[in-house]
């Protein structure tokens, strides 16, 4: 292998994350419960398949990954492998509105002293509630 080329692309990569796929049984159900808790917009949307995508013009357009729901006959049988960490600015508010759009509270082997919450959308798919950053964590961002 040539290794000043690939010196040359050290750092400067060429693919992205487009897309981060969810199975689903039902995916406007599944979409709408994400475009709400998330307060993201349908980009795309056919019969088996729908994209979600930041509200355009936010500091995430075009930057995070947008999320696809493609339908699948099978349902949700194990824990996940892979899942969202949602950081709000207030923790409990946002686990209220979450669980009020119909996700539940589970219970995937965290140890009760966590900081985080374990919620599940309306199909069963885990995702995580985080703490809100402190003033001093926001801070070190800057």
């Amino acid at each position: 292998m040539d290794t000043v080329a690939t010196r040359r692309q050290v750092g400067r990569m060429t693919i992205r994350v487009q897309c981060l796929c969810i199975d689903s049984t039902d995916p406007d159900k599944l979409a709408r419960f994400w475009a709400d808790a998330l307060g993201w917009r349908r980009t795309h949307e056919s019969d088996d398949e729908i994209v979600l995508e930041p509200p355009a013009g936010s500091p995430e357009d075009g930057v995070v990954p947008d999320l696809l729901f493609l339908q699948v006959p099978e349902t949700k049988t194990v824990k996940n492998r892979l899942h969202l960490d949602l950081r709000p600015q207030d923790q409990a508010a946002e686990v209220e509105r979450i669980e009020a759009l119909g996700a539940q509270r589970v219970s995937v082997g965290q140890r009760s002293d966590v900081s985080w919450v374990v919620l599940a959308d309306p199909e069963g798919n885990e995702f995580c509630v985080l703490r809100a950053l402190t003033p001093e964590e926001l801070a070190e961002d800057d």
